[in-house]
């Protein structure tokens, strides 16, 4: 795994770069998803690569108790923030263990740093180790292989002093691996008016549908396979249930 500029030395523009407000209705939907696949209804929940906390902003009205784990302290410092009533620990998804379990444990595009079929299998084994009997993993990457176009995009935010502005641009150099790159151009304007530009660049994991199941099911969840559409992405998302079956 890699360390992307954005989650270390400009961690603290990262709401200026993705605002919690976005997050609401996919956040919504993940509550649901957990909420109809869990036996009993869900009271805690562990986020595995929570970054800045702007699912667990939203999610965490309906659980009585949420936990994050980010593996950047910095990013974990701007979750505390906007989350202070939420456990906060700085850990690495592919090996943290809290040595407790939860009804539901929720890994979203923090997924796309797992970079071969070996770190993608640790971290659904992460899931699967916090994750009661009865409970449920879900998981959000960004992309399947079947599903993966390269794109452009852009977005930013102001502050209140501060603002950011960025383009991104997603694309494959090899076809034939596990990953693709994005790059980033951040245009940083400062309080004073003056102005930057920094990129960064991050490689992602690409899996197929088949792989995630597989590995899903080699740790011993029950899997479920859903597609939704977001109206700020062109192809259909990819959600991966994991049930971890009652004990018996």
């Amino acid at each position: 795994m890699n360390d992307e500029l954005l989650y270390h030395e400009l961690a603290s523009w990262w709401p200026l770069m993705s605002a919690p407000e976005d997050y609401a209705d996919e956040a919504a939907l993940y509550v649901r998803t957990l909420s109809e696949c869990t036996t009993a209804p869900p009271k805690t929940l562990l986020e595995l690569g929570s970054g800045g906390g702007n699912n667990a902003y939203h999610m965490k009205d309906a659980f009585d108790s949420v936990t994050l784990v980010d593996r950047a302290p910095r990013m974990v410092d701007v979750s505390r923030a906007l989350n202070p009533e939420c456990t906060h620990v700085v850990g690495d998804m592919r090996f943290v263990r809290l040595g407790r379990t939860f009804d539901c444990v929720f890994v979203h595009d923090a997924i796309c740093y797992a970079l071969t079929l070996a770190d993608l299998h640790r971290t659904v084994e992460t899931a699967w180790l916090h994750c009661r009997p009865g409970g449920t993993a879900l998981f959000v990457p960004d992309f399947v292989q079947e599903t993966f176009t390269p794109s452009t995009g852009r977005g930013g935010h102001d502050g209140t002093d501060r603002a950011l502005r960025y383009l991104e641009w997603t694309w494959d150099p090899d076809p034939a691996d596990t990953t693709y790159l994005t790059d980033y151009a951040y245009l940083l304007r400062e309080s004073d008016g003056s102005t930057s530009v920094r990129h960064d660049r991050h490689e992602e994991g690409l899996f197929a549908r088949s792989q995630w199941v597989e590995t899903m099911e080699a740790v011993g969840f029950d899997v479920e396979v859903l597609e939704h559409r977001h109206e700020s992405v062109e192809h259909p998302s990819v959600m991966f249930v994991g049930c971890r079956p009652p004990e018996r």
